[in-house]
């Protein structure tokens, strides 16, 4: 175990009695030792549950015979950083996560790591730290929030408070009727209800295989959610013990896989700037004429808010990622050979999968548009 650095022999006596001041036990410590990475914290709406999905995690841990030890990563709220001089550090925050994960786990040698992320730049930079440290590795989101609901019946979300702004500028909406935006508009914890970048980002670490069915899309007040935690926390431990490595999972493949899920969902153009990011520190190249190429042949299945009126919790209980993916399959659109965190290959995941609503996962001969979400330009 790549604990056995910092626990076994007398030469390591010293960093052994370390680990006891943490109160660990000499049972705890004789097993694989795992990071749980959390980005729990008071003032992102996304992580303001992760306390609880760590916990749920760790209890997975200890069940499946490992010890959970769990350290923090930061993560910012674009929606508050968003208009002042707040969003000039959101961006660069993914790569201070990813080099302080980097630098906790490998000066802590744990066996396995469990990330529990939920935001804009918190999933990829997790996902680039993952891919540099290459210790058996799960993700386990905090999962999206719930739509809102006005008081007229309408269901809304983050993206009509912005143009409910914009209505009151525009003399088409009084102050009264912009704050009744303010109090339905993000209603309960979670990452924003609509297809923006947190929630894509979850949803594309499914396609990657760095994560288990439901990660991008079981809404995080659902006790689901928490099941969804313990049953990441277990199934690290199968990881570990079969030494399943990120390196095994995020290969060139399963990033073609996730450029084409992306295009099909109609995720956030800003995983543009994340996916290849997240290849590079995989050894993989991806780069925005790839993208064009995925485009042309994938067509465009979902049409999740903002770009339509369905939210995340439609998109799980139609089936999820994985019933896109397999809606995808049957246009040979995908490489279903690769290698997933559970264990198993892409195409033994999907064996199960179905669309279960086909107004919100269109089926593959009827799209909403027979190209992808996304298309790069080029020119001034």
């Amino acid at each position: 175990m790549n604990s056995d650095q910092i626990k076994v022999g007398v030469d390591r006596a010293p960093n052994r009695s370390l680990l006891y001041a943490l109160g660990l036990t000499e049972e705890e410590l004789n097993r694989p030792l795992i990071g749980v990475v959390s980005s729990y914290n008071e003032i992102v709406p996304g992580h303001m549950h992760l306390d609880k999905i760590a916990e749920a995690v760790k209890a997975g841990v200890r069940a499946a015979g490992g010890t959970p030890i769990l350290f923090p990563a930061i993560a910012v709220c674009d929606g508050i950083a968003m208009g002042h001089i707040g969003m000039k550090y959101s961006l660069v925050t993914r790569d201070l996560i990813a080099d302080s994960t980097e630098a906790m786990a490998i000066a802590h040698q744990f066996d396995g790591l469990v990330m529990v992320p939920n935001c804009d730049k918190n999933v990829p930079g997790l996902l680039m730290a993952a891919a540099r440290i290459n210790v058996p590795t799960i993700f386990c989101s905090g999962g999206p929030m719930l739509a809102g609901r006005l008081p007229d019946g309408r269901r809304t979300c983050l993206s009509h408070m912005f143009e409910a702004v914009g209505a009151y500028h525009a003399d088409k909406l009084d102050e009264e009727g912009v704050q009744k935006y303010v109090e339905n508009a993000c209603p309960s914890c979670g990452s924003c209800s609509g297809m923006y970048t947190a929630n894509s980002m979850n949803c594309l670490t499914e396609a990657i295989g760095m994560a288990l069915p439901g990660n991008g899309t079981i809404p995080a007040p659902y006790s689901a959610r928490i099941r969804y935690a313990k049953k990441a926390g277990m199934q690290i431990m199968e990881l570990v013990k079969k030494n399943i490595r990120p390196s095994d999972i995020m290969t060139a493949a399963a990033f073609h896989n996730a450029e084409t899920v992306d295009m099909a969902l109609g995720c956030s153009t800003n995983t543009m700037l994340h996916l290849p990011a997240i290849a590079h520190e995989a050894h993989v190249e991806l780069n925005l004429d790839m993208t064009n190429e995925i485009s042309a042949k994938t067509p465009n299945l979902c049409h999740l808010a903002p770009a339509g009126d369905t939210f995340m919790e439609d998109l799980d209980a139609a089936g999820g990622v994985y019933a896109v993916m397999k809606e995808l399959t049957k246009a040979d659109l995908l490489d279903t050979s690769v290698m997933t965190v559970t264990g198993r290959t892409m195409g033994e995941n999907l064996a199960s999968a179905r669309n279960i609503d086909p107004e919100v996962i269109r089926p593959i001969d009827d799209p909403y548009m027979k190209t992808g979400g996304i298309a790069v330009l080029k020119g001034n």
